[in-house]
């Protein structure tokens, strides 16, 4: 019996020893969740050249996104690991040489400047001549880039005549980077231009979106007769092209012609975004222009995306300030509703669109079922970057864990 009654003792002390140290987990959840997606992330993704669920290695936006997000997080925190995350992105793609890997300046694909803006910041603090290299040479593309009959980048080479919302994020926040360092001042005149003729050959009167694209031509089969304009408002298209505002408008000076005109379209915007934001998650749909229709889902990248946007346009004083109260009912929601933490404290984000376009082979017909019909998937990059950027946003409002202004 006493030896019984030992046992019982030692199982008991045990089991008390357990719960005042329970095991670590790979993920704190008291970090802020800036941090905790991108610790997330680095579990799932250790090197950044498997983001986007590939296995071979490839210069590509979606890298170069959340290696901005992750130097973001950097500048909040001074944690020297995640500037590594990118630099070894920008050390695994680039050569001594400055050769990009799998980068073709003939391919003319304006997705492949994006990376430049995660670049541009590694330069600033790792000096080496191979990034200048690479940074000249995706301002190179941008020169010769083809263009429409008033100026406007072609979205890719393989795409004549095209403008994609999505391709104002890609070339042009580059562009703006690119000339305030090492440009004319003059050549703010073509970094507005892009901004104008999108917004002018996309806006839709009838409800005050954007549609996804345009085609000069109006030769696609998904472009209206009469518009060229692609047939709906995706939400990540519109999420590109806001953020690619709010993100240019910091280094096009105020002085310049048309910037004021770039700063109420982002007003616009975002007052007819703030109609369409679902009242119960707090978030926005995947087609924007068809909201609440059957098939239609909550979109986890657009949220983030909006979400930053508004933040992001407040703090800069491009937005008036009751858009925090909006940004702060969909960062809320995608909490609430969208974000998962497994036993390992791991994060997820839901809900995400894997990918969607027009044209090509397959043919994508811009459709509205072919909007609701792509993958959808957790994790996506397109959505993990805006949710860290988000997040910084929401932290320095809310005064968690900021430490300097974020970018």
């Amino acid at each position: 019996m006493k030896r019984i009654l030992t046992l019982s003792c030692m199982a008991a002390a045990l089991l008390t020893l357990a719960a005042c140290n329970p095991k670590k987990k790979a993920v704190s959840e008291q970090a802020p969740w800036s941090v905790r997606m991108a610790e997330s992330e680095m579990i799932r993704n250790p090197d950044a050249s498997h983001l986007d669920f590939v296995k071979s290695k490839k210069w590509n936006y979606t890298n170069g996104l959340v290696c901005e997000a992750f130097l973001d997080l950097y500048d909040r925190t001074g944690d020297e690991r995640y500037f590594t995350y990118a630099k070894n992105y920008a050390d695994s793609m680039i050569l001594d040489n400055g050769e990009i890997l799998t980068y073709r300046l003939s391919n003319y694909n304006i997705d492949h400047v994006n990376p430049g803006k995660f670049l541009l910041r590694v330069y600033d603090k790792a000096p080496e001549a191979k990034y200048k290299i690479a940074l000249d040479t995706l301002r190179a593309q941008l020169k010769t880039h083809p263009r429409t009959s008033e100026g406007g980048f072609w979205h890719k080479k393989i795409y004549p005549h095209q403008m994609w919302l999505d391709g104002i994020y890609m070339g042009d926040v580059y562009y703006a980077q690119y000339v305030s360092r090492y440009g004319d001042s003059t050549e703010f005149d073509d970094v507005v231009k892009q901004f104008l003729l999108a917004a002018r050959h996309t806006y839709d009167p009838s409800n005050g979106l954007y549609r996804h694209a345009w085609d000069e031509s109006k030769s696609q089969k998904w472009a209206d007769p009469t518009t060229g304009q692609a047939p709906h408002a995706w939400g990540r298209a519109m999420g590109w092209y806001g953020m690619a505002i709010v993100d240019a408008l910091e280094y096009i000076p105020e002085n310049q012609p048309g910037r004021d005109s770039m700063i109420r379209i982002l007003q616009d915007m975002c007052e007819t975004l703030v109609k369409m934001q679902d009242p119960e998650t707090g978030g926005w749909y995947q087609v924007l222009d068809l909201s609440g229709e059957h098939g239609n889902y909550i979109e986890t990248t657009c949220t983030s995306m909006f979400t930053n946007i508004f933040l992001k346009g407040v703090r800069k004083g491009y937005l008036d300030p009751k858009f925090r109260d909006y940004a702060k009912k969909a960062y809320d929601g995608l909490i609430q509703n969208f974000v998962t933490v497994d036993d390992e404290g791991v994060v997820s984000l839901t809900r995400c669109c894997a990918v969607a376009g027009l044209g090509g082979n397959p043919y994508r017909d811009g459709s509205y079922e072919y909007y609701i019909g792509e993958t959808i998937r957790d994790n996506d990059p397109k959505g993990v970057g805006p949710f860290i950027m988000a997040s910084l946003e929401m932290e320095a409002l809310e005064g968690n864990g900021a430490t300097t202004d974020a970018k």
